[in-house]
């Protein structure tokens, strides 16, 4: 497969919504931003994040490790969360350089269609959990910045050029 091109911030793509992926085939894209991810080096990446306008997102917390454990979520959607939260620096692709402090619930629930069309429901926590949410925001137009006040975002950004 390939290596995409990734898109950087203040590309208004990343501030949009994705569409559903519906009954498309998009093995092909799957396996390139698979591709992608590892090559950045990143642990998950989203469509928006490759200039692809749909809510597909891949994910892999494990392979830095030394195992991969590469997951594809199409159309995935957070059912549950729990109501414990924590605040961590988060890094992106797609805003090389930064790490932005974000609150997210430790636990979700999530349901998705993986890449033969089936639905799957899972729970996830710790960092698997923060990951998926990160990725989610993506598809729903969200970056990390989104998390921080107009104050610290005008902060955090003094200096940034993107790539």
């Amino acid at each position: 497969m390939s290596v995409l091109p990734l898109v950087f911030y203040p590309d208004a793509r990343l501030a949009k919504p994705c569409a559903a992926v519906g009954d498309e085939d998009l093995n092909g894209l799957i396996a390139d931003m698979f591709d992608t991810m590892y090559a950045a080096p990143g642990r998950g990446l989203a469509g928006p994040q490759v200039g692809v306008m749909k809510r597909v997102f891949v994910m892999d917390c494990t392979w830095k490790e030394g195992e991969k454990t590469p997951v594809a979520f199409l159309d995935p959607e957070i059912i549950a969360a729990g109501a414990e939260k924590d605040t961590l620096d988060e890094g992106c692709l797609s805003i090389p350089g930064l790490m932005v402090p974000v609150v997210r619930p430790t636990e979700i629930t999530v349901r998705w269609k993986d890449v033969q069309g089936t639905t799957q429901e899972q729970s996830f926590d710790g960092f698997e959990a923060r990951c998926i949410q990160h990725e989610m925001d993506h598809l729903d137009g969200r970056v990390t910045l989104d998390h921080l006040s107009e104050a610290a975002r005008a902060d955090i950004l003094k200096g940034y050029e993107a790539p």
